[in-house]
């Protein structure tokens, strides 16, 4: 069941600081990283999957005829604006003429602050033609309805390709949902999603077999966190069962609905699911709320 969030100060000095396991690729280490140590919490990382930009398979579509084709991009993730941003770099700037049909530029939550006045003047010099839409709810689903009807209008999607890994449910499903709106979406592969590999969960492993401490929390925030966890546990002869035989009072936060659905997907009993998902903020408050009042 969903936990709102609230502003609530760090744990006094004094209290045992919770042990918070995170799993979350590089890029988004630093984030979470300072936002529970802000809240008192003591952050274990133990990444499971990694991104690796793929700015090639983009390029075929930033020419200007290619884009000329296109009504609007819709950008699932940092990874997917990041990547789209090296693959612009070969080209002449803006990609887009000054004059033309409103094009469409969607990002979700705190991702969106990337699409910024600089992000935009790259794509065209007039600004008017260009139109940000953020949806309220930080979901795929929500970024597809955001566009409204499509009229088999083309709109680009740079997605995540899984390597070592199944793909999630949500791809296909956002670009069902695109298709249903009317709209011709163009899958591009612009990112990859690795599994780190099976030493990956070690130090939970570790921390578990030699009686490290305590773990209070795991924080997921995404299914293919949580897919490249349970393949890793493997490895070492474990499975969740035994995470939670040995920690009983583990304390598991998804970042979101979207992966709260996957990891109960994978066999993983999700917690807390944070209300306020447009970034991390919400996960952690969520989270910290329920930490303290379980006394942890």
């Amino acid at each position: 069941m969903a936990v709102p969030s609230a502003n609530l100060t760090p744990l006094s000095s004094s209290t045992v600081k919770p042990t918070v396991i995170f799993t979350t690729p590089p890029n988004y280490t630093t984030r979470l990283h300072s936002l529970l140590t802000l809240k008192g919490h003591t952050p274990l990382w133990c990444p499971t999957i990694t991104t690796h930009p793929t700015p090639q398979s983009l390029s075929s579509h930033l020419s200007p005829h290619s884009l000329s084709l296109l009504s609007a991009i819709t950008f699932p993730s940092r990874a997917s604006i990041t990547s789209f941003s090296l693959a612009a770099l070969s080209f002449p700037k803006p990609l887009l003429p000054s004059h033309g049909p409103t094009f469409i530029l969607a990002a979700l939550g705190k991702d969106s602050e990337l699409i910024n006045t600089l992000f935009i003047s790259q794509i065209c010099s007039n600004s008017q033609r260009i139109k940000v839409l953020v949806p309220p709810t930080a979901t795929p689903n929500s970024l597809a309805l955001s566009l409204g009807e499509g009229y088999g209008r083309k709109v680009l999607c740079p997605v995540p390709k899984a390597v070592g890994l199944d793909e999630p449910p949500v791809v296909p499903d956002f670009l069902k949902d695109l298709e249903s709106g009317g709209w011709v979406p163009i899958r591009v592969d612009a990112y990859e999603t690795r599994w780190l590999g099976p030493m990956c969960a070690e130090r939970v492993v570790r921390k578990g077999e030699e009686n490290e401490g305590e773990v209070d929390a795991v924080v997921f925030t995404s299914s293919g966190e949580v897919e490249g966890f349970l393949k890793s546990l493997k490895e070492f002869g474990w499975d969740w069962r035994m995470v939670r035989k040995r920690w009983p009072q583990l304390v598991v936060a998804s970042h979101g609905p979207v992966t709260a659905a996957g990891a109960e997907r994978l066999g993983v009993d999700v917690d807390v699911v944070s209300s306020n998902f447009g970034s991390f903020q919400g996960v952690v408050d969520a989270l910290d709320m329920r930490l303290r009042a379980l006394g942890q």
